[in-house]
């Protein structure tokens, strides 16, 4: 046998397009991030633990994942499931084959995969390479126990072309091993695999078949929708395999495979099977990252790299300045009876304590709004530019207010504000910050006793605003990175930048703000031209790439409060980078509602080719009716209905999941008026998007984040204008779901 090496190194060169840089970009902050973490943990092991006598090494939890980037053996699925919120990448090559896989366990008993795999020297229908995207879905239907096995049902390429469909029910079971058999001091594991499949997984010494399958015909499909017609139908086979892992760090695997690769070996020499076995041995190299070596279907040689990460975990632990201690009032002040309020008639005293609040929050990362005071009572409205977290800047600015006024204040009622509009109104008492900041259950206790209500639209007459406060100059510079995906002859390309960003804020309320980009270097601008029979609202991107210097945005907003529960939101200008005009929002949400509605409606004109101040021929009015939805547990649904910038009309459904520390993953699907035919490609619009906060990679407190949003084809059909800021991600995080799932920050 000789090693393919040129087969292996092809899919990762530049040239061909590389096979796994489509996604070269979450790959490579996972890789970054695993690195990282993988740092930090080989100089733990440096230190063992107090008492041991071997250095701690504490990986992710198992399983490992197969070559389709799911929980499994080498390449057959298996019956675990990772743990709930991990999110994983892997790139995977044997045999002229390279997948790159991302993977999200979106429940504990749910796990999504998006796919993008290429197959080398593919002739049939006239490919050279083939570069094909496709989702799985994996549903645990047993949770393993003492006795009984973890059973799950998986769903492989469901919503594709169909050329990698299969379905396929699979038991593992993990059995203890003899110490005498693993280096570890329980002796290791021994998982134990047997399923079976249909489709793909049904096509190698199949042992009966259930009804007609329909069969894979690359030529005419335009892939995309759910192949119901094909699920759990047609030929079925048995597959399994066994994984012993010795100690934290090594895995040996080997499987028997009921894949017949029939397209890739009979109808196209990709590789040449021998056998229905495979091999291979895997590295935990880090704690979030792990090397494979495999022997293939008795001719290849395969390799991969799994990393795994989880929202729970971050990379640096959270590392802040511990906040002042609260002083019980007892302590300074005297016995309640002699807290007067005799000094709510000096304004020049009350201006001075509006001064020692704005130090007290500037010291906290937060800025002062308006103060106003009263003899027992103070309303502090601020703005949070640094907590993720909305009740981390409620904590702090409670602090900042028991640091400062009177003991005679025993009430404080918190406004977060967004760009001058009121979000919420939390309310505490004094005395209970005093009693339960040391006390046990203090996270909790502090939330039984908090009080929330819609804020007053606008602060009252006896407010002081913040010193100095409007107007407001802001400017920041920032590289940026502007990606396409998959183009046939180069299938990831991408363009590299500087942002220039200025803000104007006159007064609550208002902001201009514009963005001038600087492209530095990239390829983008040589991206295929569009196909589509739509008018070409965002296929033409390679247009929009070929200029140096453009005005990304340039806007006037001015956003409010109308009424109890409403925020209101009116924007002006360059909206992005291909279209401009005039936006107009209204939504209701009540504090404590789960539910939320919404209207938009824009007028908007397509933008020239070079972004600077004219337009193209082509105008639309677009606009939705949404509905928000906070099912709990950080989960959010979102029901977009209306017209769309191709002048087409349907719906957009959106799930999305945000953990307490603001990392979120979520996808979304649009249905239109539009056909498969006229559509293109994919047959209709979908994607998944995620979101990585710096404060989870940086251990420092901060709002900011890296997100990327992945179609698996961009085309002109359920497109919706960009517009800067949207209401609802700015109310719904200081609303009582958003607070609940942050409370626990409360008195960091």
């Amino acid at each position: 046998m000789t090693f393919p090496i040129r087969s292996l190194i092809r899919p990762l060169a530049q040239r061909t397009g590389s096979l796994a840089l489509p996604l070269c970009l979450p790959l490579c902050l996972a890789l970054c991030l695993a690195l990282v973490s993988g740092l930090r943990a080989e100089a733990q092991t440096l230190l063992p633990e107090a008492g041991s006598q071997e250095p701690s090494f504490v990986p992710l939890p198992p399983p490992s994942l197969n070559f389709y980037g799911v929980p499994g053996v080498i390449d057959m699925p298996s019956g675990e499931t990772a743990p709930d919120g991990q999110f994983t990448t892997t790139l995977a090559h044997f045999g002229g084959q390279t997948r790159l896989t991302l993977s999200f366990q979106a429940t504990p008993w749910m796990g999504i995969s998006f796919r993008y795999h290429g197959i080398a020297h593919y002739n049939l229908y006239g490919f050279g390479t083939y570069y094909d995207r496709n989702f799985d879905a994996r549903f645990r239907l047993l949770q393993e126990g003492r006795y009984l096995p973890q059973v799950t049902l998986g769903l492989q390429d469901f919503s594709g072309t169909g050329l990698f469909g299969a379905e396929y029910l699979v038991a593992s079971k993990t059995i203890r091993t003899p110490a005498a058999w693993g280096s570890a001091r329980d002796g290791g594991k021994l998982v134990v695999t047997g399923g079976i499949g249909w489709g793909r997984l049904g096509s190698y010494h199949h042992i009966g078949s259930f009804g007609n399958r329909p069969a894979y015909d690359g030529s005419t499909n335009f892939g995309g929708k759910p192949s119901y017609d094909q699920w759990f139908r047609g030929p079925y086979a048995l597959f399994g395999g066994l994984e012993w892992r010795p100690n934290d760090r090594l895995g040996i695997k080997v499987e028997y495979s009921s894949d017949a690769y029939t397209v890739e070996t009979q109808k196209t020499a990709v590789f040449n099977k021998k056998s229905p076995f495979n091999f291979g041995v895997e590295y935990q190299w880090t704690e979030t990252s792990r090397l494979g070596l495999y022997y293939m279907y008795g001719s290849e040689v395969g390799v991969s790299l799994q990393m795994q990460l989880n929202p729970r975990r971050p990379v640096t632990p959270m590392q802040q300045k511990a906040p002042v201690p609260i002083k019980p009032r007892s302590d300074w002040a005297g016995a309640p009876e002699t807290w007067t309020t005799d000094w709510v008639e000096n304004r020049e005293y009350r201006l001075g304590l509006r001064d020692l609040v704005a130090t007290e929050l500037d010291k906290s990362g937060l800025v002062l709004e308006s103060l106003e005071l009263e003899g027992t009572r103070a309303e502090l409205r601020y703005r949070n530019p640094r907590y993720a977290a909305e009740a981390g800047g409620i904590g702090r600015a409670a602090r900042a207010l028991a640091a400062s006024l009177p003991p005679s204040v025993e009430t404080f009622r918190l406004v977060p504000v967004s760009d001058g509009m009121a979000l919420t109104a939390v309310i505490l008492r004094r005395s209970d910050l005093e009693a339960l900041e040391y006390a046990p259950e203090a996270t909790e206790g502090l939330k039984a006793v908090a009080g929330l209500a819609d804020a007053a639209r606008a602060p009252g007459p006896e407010a002081m605003p913040g010193p100095d406060l409007y107007p407001d100059f802001s400017w920041s510079v920032a590289q940026y990175f502007s990606p396409s995906y998959f183009d046939p002859s180069l299938p990831f390309r991408l363009d590299l930048g500087a942002d220039l960003r200025l803000t104007y804020r006159p007064s609550p309320g208002w902001r201009i703000s514009g963005k001038l980009r600087q492209r530095i270097w990239g390829n983008v601008k040589n991206g295929r031209a569009s196909n589509s029979v739509l008018p070409h609202v965002r296929t033409d991107q390679n247009e929009y790439a070929q200029y140096g210097t453009t005005i990304e945005n340039l806007y006037v907003a001015r956003q409010w409060r109308p009424g109890r529960n409403f925020y209101a939101r009116v924007t002006a200008g360059y909206f992005e980078s291909m279209y401009g005009g005039l936006s107009a929002e209204l939504l209701w949400k009540p504090v404590g509602s789960w539910l939320g509605f919404g209207i938009e409606g824009n007028y908007v004109l397509q933008r020239d080719y070079d972004q600077r101040f004219g337009f193209r021929d082509y105008k639309v009015f677009t606009g939705h009716a949404s509905a928000y939805a906070d099912l709990g547990g950080g989960y959010e649904a979102q029901l977009d209905v209306g017209r769309y910038l191709a002048g087409d009309r349907g719906a957009t459904f959106s799930l999305d999941r945000t953990f307490s520390n603001g990392w979120s993953v979520g996808g979304f699907f649009t249905l239109t008026d539009v056909s498969s035919a006229d559509f293109g490609e994919g047959s209709f619009d979908k994607g998944i998007r995620f979101r990585i906060p710096l404060n989870w990679m940086l251990g420092q407190p901060s709002r900011s984040g890296m997100g990327l949003t992945i179609r698996p084809v961009q085309r002109d059909g359920g497109q919706r204008v960009t517009v800067p800021g949207r209401l609802y991600s700015q109310v719904r995080a200081a609303h009582m779901r958003g607070l609940e799932a942050g409370w626990a920050r409360v008195w960091e």
